[in-house]
């Protein structure tokens, strides 16, 4: 419902409006909300805010700070990383005609406002939020996105703002759910697949997937059994796979349990963390790097407990190494964990051949360049072109490059070396062997790292999700 057109009240010309000094420069508080101002065609854009025919005009100073806080709540909780979070804001504030100063970590944002066209101190508003840590929502983030570019160029009123962002509320269908179950399987099986791992260590791993899908779903509505989930999904799967390699052939233990818990590693939030402590973010970082060592640290010990109780029932699990695939299983493999990865990270449907194509150019090009230059060379450049590739497509559509960048990334995180590392510190208990395997997931995390900064110098972003 648009609200009817008024005209704004005159600013006397000796009385020039404030300057709110959080636009990036050369960007005019009439830029996209959600752009720097290295846009040129930001620069010359009308401010709505001054427009009579814009319902932006007509929009109360309290009004526009809810709308703040609830924007910013659900980019936190679609997974927006703080630097780009709090960078998002400030364009919008800008635009909003609001001071804003954002602070945000994985479990709280702190926003404080104030109406720079007010006595200093008479207007200020500060915002508490408790959140829980966000997961990667890419549809969500879109439409979060479009709605509030929407709002500020005038297309949305304040309530049909409100309005659009609360639709996102809906509870996910049966059939939703069903796809997240079964796409946790696939995410899995086709890892092992990857891996080359046999076609029964393939069928556990899938197997143990949809167990985890089902047990998530559940852990969903039933709070007091979110904390030990981890742990309990780690014993539940290590026990399979020692079951089969006791009662039914030999498997490769170790990396069946790794595939196993794929979805449940934090590689992405060790990669996220290390990239906003490199950006300054110092609390964010350190916390969400804390939160993915205990994440590491659950599933390890929910192993280890595993490993205890079968060694104690007399259960002998015959282990090998043996990956006999053919090439055609990994490329068909790579395309059903880019199918997976879509569904996982929730994209939308008319997404899926964007995150698909960007997940399966990531690994390609960090495989070709590790036979050529080695593994840290290939995830390097891998990373690189990724947040440049996810920067272009945002600057082409105008939608957050998060679709492209997360995917294109997501299978060079260092999720399963980290807990392969720590299980084969805690099987033989030797320092040494500890130390290798930690030193391999601190390599990967600099190659992402220098990737991810590079890539946004190769191809600088115009647009902060």
């Amino acid at each position: 419902m648009q609200t009817p057109p008024q005209t704004p009240p005159q600013t006397p010309p000796d009385v020039p409006l404030p300057d709110l000094g959080h636009s990036a420069p050369g960007g005019p508080p009439g830029a996209n909300p959600l752009l720097t101002a290295s846009d040129p065609a930001a620069r010359t854009a009308p401010d709505p805010t001054t427009a009579g025919n814009r319902p932006l005009a007509n929009l109360g100073y309290g009004e526009r700070v809810d709308f703040m806080v609830e924007l910013a709540t659900r980019l936190h909780r679609y997974g927006t990383t703080a630097q780009r979070l709090e960078a998002a804001l400030l364009d919008v504030a800008a635009r909003l005609r609001v001071e804003c100063e954002p602070w945000s970590s994985p479990t709280a944002l702190i926003l404080s406002f104030s109406d720079p066209q007010r006595v200093t101190g008479s207007s200020d508003i500060t915002r508490v939020v408790r959140l829980s840590p966000g997961d990667t929502d890419l549809h969500r983030l879109a439409e979060t996105d479009r709605v509030a570019e929407a709002l500020i160029a005038g297309e949305l009123d304040v309530a049909g703002a409100f309005d659009a962002l609360r639709a996102l509320d809906r509870r996910p269908s049966r059939w939703s759910r069903v796809v997240e179950v079964l796409g946790a399987g696939l995410i899995c099986a086709a890892l092992a697949a990857l891996l080359r791992l046999p076609w029964l260590e393939i069928g556990v791993a899938g197997v143990n997937g949809l167990v985890i899908g089902v047990l998530l779903q559940g852990a969903m509505t039933r709070p007091w059994l979110r904390d030990a989930s981890e742990v309990l999904l780690a014993m539940f799967v290590t026990l399979v796979a020692v079951v089969v390699a006791s009662l039914v052939a030999p498997i490769n233990q170790n990396t069946v349990i790794i595939a196993s818990l794929i979805p449940l590693l934090p590689g992405l939030t060790l990669t996220n963390s290390v990239n906003e402590l490199t950006s300054g973010h110092l609390v964010s970082g350190t916390s969400r790097f804390a939160g993915a060592v205990t994440t590491v640290a659950k599933l390890a010990v929910g192993t280890a407990i595993a490993l205890y109780v079968a060694n104690i029932v007399g259960l002998e699990p015959q282990v090998r190494a043996w990956r006999p695939q053919p090439d055609w299983v990994e490329w068909s493999a790579l395309a059903a964990a880019a199918l997976a990865f879509a569904v996982a990270f929730r994209a939308e449907v008319r997404d899926y051949p964007v995150v698909m194509l960007a997940a399966a150019a990531g690994y390609l090009v960090s495989r070709h360049a590790d036979l050529a230059w080695g593994a840290p060379v290939g995830i390097f450049l891998a990373a690189m072109l990724m947040t440049a590739a996810g920067n272009g497509y945002a600057q082409l559509t105008g939608r957050p490059g998060a679709i492209v960048r997360v995917p294109g990334i997501i299978l060079l995180v260092p999720g399963s070396a980290s807990l392969r590392g720590l299980l084969t510190l805690l099987q033989q208990q030797d320092v040494n062997v500890g130390e290798e395997a930690m030193l391999g997931v601190m390599n990967i995390l600099l190659a992402l790292l220098a990737g991810l900064l590079l890539g946004n110098l190769l191809l600088p972003s115009r647009r902060h999700l």
